[in-house]
């Protein structure tokens, strides 16, 4: 076993929610007064990272808590429209039953997160929901610390390259799935420690595997 504690993002690596978030982002827009996303720039945003979409939509900063509170209420009144990704399910039995220790840290809500994973929740045993855009690095140390779990032997898996910048500073390996908000090629430019295209691989990989 190469990690003893496995960090997961919520949405876009355990919950497909994607095409939730794409289908609300222009009512988020208008209430929040930034530039409306146009369907052709949809592929080309997931390509870029958390700073970059928010430089060519306009989003000020400022905004950003705000945004993210109506975000999170709107998917929660939504959350029979979101599952899991196939083969998610299983991949975390897989790795609770191997003995890795399993927590998430999200931008979302922690009762969305719990309601979407379902009879999978209590596989986990610790939550941090609605993280800011810009603050999982905390987020991760902390975990480190409640867990007793050294950073060296923690592996986070998500599909931004944000959660790629926060897990760098905070010094952990990286998983980064390719099925979520930002494209492979994105991705994978950035060299995470691995690369995950199917969702299997997860498992094969902390368990060492391959």
């Amino acid at each position: 076993m190469r990690y003893r504690l496995a960090i997961f993002d919520f949405d876009g690596t355990l919950a497909d929610s994607f095409p939730w978030v794409i289908g609300m982002m222009n009512d988020v827009a208008d209430r929040f007064k930034f530039r409306r996303v146009e369907d052709h720039e949809v592929e080309d945003l997931r390509h870029c990272d958390a700073r970059e979409i928010m430089r060519r939509l306009g989003i000020r900063r400022w905004k950003l808590p705000m945004i993210a509170r109506y975000v999170r209420s709107r998917m929660a009144a939504d959350v029979a429209l979101i599952h899991l990704f196939p083969g998610t399910g299983e991949m975390l039995n897989q790795l609770k039953d191997a003995g890795v220790r399993l927590a998430v840290v999200s931008a979302n809500g922690e009762p969305t997160i719990r309601a979407v994973l379902g009879e999978h929740a209590s596989l986990f045993e610790a939550y941090a929901g609605g993280v800011s855009l810009f603050g999982k690095r905390s987020k991760l140390l902390r975990m480190s610390r409640v867990t007793g779990i050294p950073a060296d032997q923690i592996i986070v898996i998500g599909d931004e390259i944000r959660d790629l910048d926060s897990t760098r500073a905070a010094k952990m390996t990286f998983g980064a799935v390719t099925w979520g908000s930002t494209r492979a090629p994105a991705m994978a430019a950035r060299s995470p420690d691995y690369l995950f295209t199917e969702v299997p691989q997860i498992a094969a990989a902390i368990l060492g595997e391959r």
